[in-house]
């Protein structure tokens, strides 16, 4: 295991994660995990490129990183603020940053709105935005408060063991249940009847803000970096019309299929480090 690290916002904020490389932490190589993981979704491509100093964090809400305040929410923009201010408080410019899933949109925000951060994009099984229609906004916004309304009577589910966690975890992925293991090992906490998940249950809520189609392709267009997606030969359907949808907007883009399902990063390391390798190397400052 790694050491930790933990970071304080001004808001207060939390960010906790993981460290892969030689102290001192001047110019880490930033990963941003997918939804409801966590930053041990990274540990097997650290494991297979210990030549670079990996910076895994948790995003607010899930593993060891703060939850929202109560009447707070969760929303892409915030978690692109939260990596900006993070990033302006440890003086660092032009990083590589590594993003599946969400965290992909998160750092194709990030590196698109502050270009001077980010010199280098990978994605994992992830390109392109989440977007509502405009003649969706209204309903949109309908769903968002119900979800918010019964997010109150929600209940966090319960294991007697880590082991019966990482099963339930692992019927809902596309990984064996050692991979599912180490998501579950950062992503529980112990309880008086055994485990629970850490994560927020407010990121479960229907969004009540995304950008629109429009907003999306000019955010996209912005960006000034290379980027490299790693993108899953078993996509889910969504993610294979984003790669339709959005691929001609990127300026600089590489997209290569790759082995493996959405956790592509963590089933296949060794392949997508081979990428990244390659990638790294030949878009050199």
């Amino acid at each position: 295991m790694f050491p930790p690290v933990c970071y304080s916002l001004p808001s207060g904020l939390q960010l906790a994660g993981w460290y892969a490389g030689a102290a001192p932490l001047t110019q880490p190589v930033l990963c941003l995990h997918g939804w409801l993981d966590n930053a041990n979704s990274f540990l097997p491509l650290a494991q297979a490129m210990p030549d670079l100093p990996l910076l895994a964090l948790d995003l607010a809400g899930h593993g060891h990183s703060s939850h929202r305040s109560p009447d707070a929410h969760y929303y892409l923009l915030d978690y692109v603020s939260d990596i900006a201010t993070l990033c302006r408080q440890q003086q660092w410019q032009q990083l590589t940053v590594v993003g599946h899933s969400m965290g992909g949109m998160v750092a194709t925000v990030l590196a698109a709105s502050f270009p001077e951060l980010v010199s280098k994009l990978v994605l994992v099984d992830s390109l392109g935005l989440i977007t509502t229609a405009a003649d969706a906004t209204a309903s949109q916004l309908r769903k968002a408060v119900i979800s918010r309304e019964q997010s109150h009577q929600k209940q966090k589910p319960q294991y007697p063991s880590l082991t019966d966690a990482a099963a339930a975890r692992q019927q809902q992925s596309d990984f064996d249940q050692v991979t599912a293991m180490l998501l579950t090992e950062r992503g529980c906490e112990p309880i008086a009847s055994g485990f629970s998940w850490r994560a927020d249950l407010k990121l479960r809520e229907v969004s009540a803000f995304r950008l629109s189609e429009t907003q999306a392709h000019a955010v996209i267009r912005s960006l000034q970096c290379p980027v490299l997606a790693l993108m899953s030969t078993q996509s889910p359907s969504e993610i294979s019309a984003a790669i339709q949808q959005f691929q001609a907007d990127y300026p600089q883009l590489e997209l290569v299929e790759c082995p493996g399902g959405h956790h592509l990063h963590m089933t296949h390391a060794s392949h997508c480090a081979s990428e990244i390798r390659r990638f790294l190397l030949e878009n050199r400052a």
